[in-house]
């Protein structure tokens, strides 16, 4: 091993220390210059996250800022009477008006019926286990019904066979 104190007597050895200086310098900015790549990109991929939560949220306000200035407005019109701006019908159309209306009733109807098969379409499966299950015993009880009524037939004809001697 050398001895520091000559390293600088010697003409060389400054030399190599000042080479050595720039080579630690050179490890350490390698070592630093990946953490400070990803450091820049994460703040400016926040930046642009930022930027577009910013932009979100400007285009809520002004929707907002619009809906409130159209409140007044909408509550006017909720306020005031419909009837008051129906159409007149004419007499001949009373008839054919009050049949369009049956019309409707009827479409309603249907269509809640028709909704209501669709709703219950999810749930065939577990119908049809319910159906399978409740088949699988009325078969039991046909079976116990058949030995219980071969058991009456033969009592009653032991009973037969007991009054007739």
């Amino acid at each position: 091993s050398l001895d520091l104190t000559c390293r600088s007597s010697l003409p060389c050895f400054p030399k190599l220390s000042e080479m050595e200086e720039v080579l630690n310098l050179e490890a350490e900015i390698n070592e630093v210059q990946p953490l400070l790549s990803v450091r820049t990109i994460s703040s400016t991929l926040q930046f642009y996250f930022i930027g577009k939560k910013c932009e979100l949220l400007q285009d809520m306000n002004s929707h907002l800022e619009a809906i409130l200035k159209e409140k007044r407005e909408l509550r006017k019109r909720l306020i005031k009477h419909r009837c008051q701006e129906s159409l007149p019908i004419d007499a001949a159309f009373h008839k054919c008006i009050v049949k369009l209306l049956a019309d409707a009733v009827t479409f309603i109807e249907k269509i809640e019926s028709h909704l209501q098969s669709v709703r219950s379409i999810p749930q065939i499966p577990h119908m049809m286990n319910n159906m399978d299950t409740t088949l699988s015993k009325t078969e039991v009880l046909m079976i116990e019904l058949e030995d219980l009524t071969e058991q009456i037939l033969k009592w009653e004809k032991l009973h037969k066979e007991a009054y007739s001697n």
